[in-house]
């Protein structure tokens, strides 16, 4: 990195890039958070099966992950503002079309448009340009604040859109999120960001690095790893509002929930997601800041445990009012705890001059495991009546994922291989 490029970094933890990235993620994660609110709304207004619109969703997550190396690299060419605005524009295209969609497959081929607009601006991007703004100090903390960004959109998001289809069509609902996304394209407007470091003479290109991390046993670990967190956040996010609204027991009248407007299972459903984002905004400052000061493949491989245990005690036990809040606040702490270990160990280990790539490469395989979680969601539940195998299946490759963390050497690569460090 030349001298020109270190000056752009601040000594500050908080700046305009982090802010404004902030805003942005949260913006975007609101929306893509409340997708789930509209599993029952739509398919009853249509009479589909439960799997046609989890479909939709499945296509959401799975071009998220398409998109996401593809808007990274984008970034890393012709600049970070850029593929934001692009982003954007295709996220509120796809919402604004999708209320006028009366098929299934008109809304799983909208959902394209969506999940191209979560990638341009969702963690791929931003998280890149806050890890380069950000000094070596304080890049974990950075990057942990900007993913709680994502948790506290998700506290907003399903709440809001259950109280807005109150009193509106779920179209006008998609209309207005169209609107919140292009609003926050204003924030921009404070986002300075420092350009990646400049290409050196004998600096590799991106095809010569991505072709030695394909190579990576390491890269291949941290990929695989990737997949349970996208399965069993995608299959909650999509279907835990619709399985807590028919599988919970009832409210009891003179519960504290009554006393708190929680009044019936599907509200408890909705509040669940903004439990869980209320708590991991907690769990993802403290991921941030354990992997400044511990190995970050320890803290992952105990991250992917805790969660296979919480949801195997979940679901082997009654489903009550009680236990869905304690599911809540335990899998949220957790929630998106993986996320800066996950991009700090990128960084880490094959630095930050392709990072918003690497990342993006990665995170598709995040994506599809959301994919297949939200898609055998619903199309187990319309099949058996439930979604057990779903969830036993997320059991189990929430526990592959803590075993294939350990073996990843977290030493960068130039100190790894010094033959890597030369052209």
């Amino acid at each position: 990195m030349t001298t020109a490029d270190t000056t752009t970094k601040s000594t500050s933890l908080f700046t305009p890039v982090l802010i404004a990235g902030c805003i942005i993620i949260l913006v975007s994660f609101a929306i893509r958070a409340s997708f789930g609110v509209f599993q029952i709304p739509i398919a009853t207004e249509f009479s589909w099966l439960r799997a046609d619109f989890s479909f939709a969703i499945a296509i959401q997550n799975l071009f998220w992950g398409i998109g996401q190396p593809i808007f990274g690299a984008l970034a890393e060419k012709y600049g970070d503002r850029k593929a934001i605005i692009t982003g954007a524009l295709f996220y509120a295209a796809g919402l604004i079309f999708s209320s006028f969609a009366i098929t299934p497959g008109q809304h799983q081929f909208l959902e394209i448009l969506v999940g191209f607009g979560i990638a341009g601006t969702g963690f791929g991007v931003i998280l890149a340009v806050v890890g380069r703004a950000a000094s070596d100090k304080h890049r974990s903390m950075a990057l942990g604040i900007a993913t709680a960004a994502g948790s506290a959109g998700q506290i907003v998001g399903p709440p809001l859109a259950q109280a807005m289809l109150q009193s509106m069509q779920w179209q006008s609902v998609f209309m207005m999120f169209a609107g919140f996304i292009l609003l926050s394209l204003f924030a921009l407007t404070f986002m300075r960001v420092p350009p990646p470091p400049k290409v050196e003479k004998n600096d590799e290109s991106l095809g010569a690095v991505l072709k030695k991390a394909f190579k990576d046993p390491t890269f291949a670990f941290i990929f695989l790893g990737f997949f349970s967190c996208g399965y069993q956040l995608a299959f909650i996010t999509a279907h835990f509002p619709a399985f807590i609204a028919e599988m919970c027991s009832v409210i009891s009248p003179d519960s504290i929930m009554q006393t708190l407007g929680v009044s019936s299972t599907t509200t408890l459903g909705a509040v669940s997601i903004a439990i869980i984002g209320v708590f991991n905004i907690g769990g993802t400052l403290l991921a941030g800041w354990l992997g400044s000061r511990y190995s970050r493949k320890y803290l992952l491989a105990s991250i992917y445990m805790l969660r296979t245990i919480i949801a195997a005690l979940f679901i082997l036990n009654p489903i009550t009012p009680a236990s869905v809040v304690f599911f809540s606040v335990t899998m949220g702490a957790l929630w998106l705890a993986t996320v800066p270990l996950t991009s700090g160990l990128i960084a880490h280990i094959y630095g930050l001059r392709y990072m918003g790539t690497l990342y993006g490469l990665v995170f598709f395989s995040h994506q599809l495991g959301g994919f297949l979680g939200v898609w055998l969601g619903g199309s187990l539940y319309d099949l058996f009546g439930n979604y057990n195998i779903v969830w036993w299946i997320g059991v189990g490759v929430g526990g592959f994922s803590a075993i294939i963390h350990l073996p990843i050497d977290e030493r960068p690569w130039a100190k790894r291989q010094p033959q890597l460090a030369t052209t």
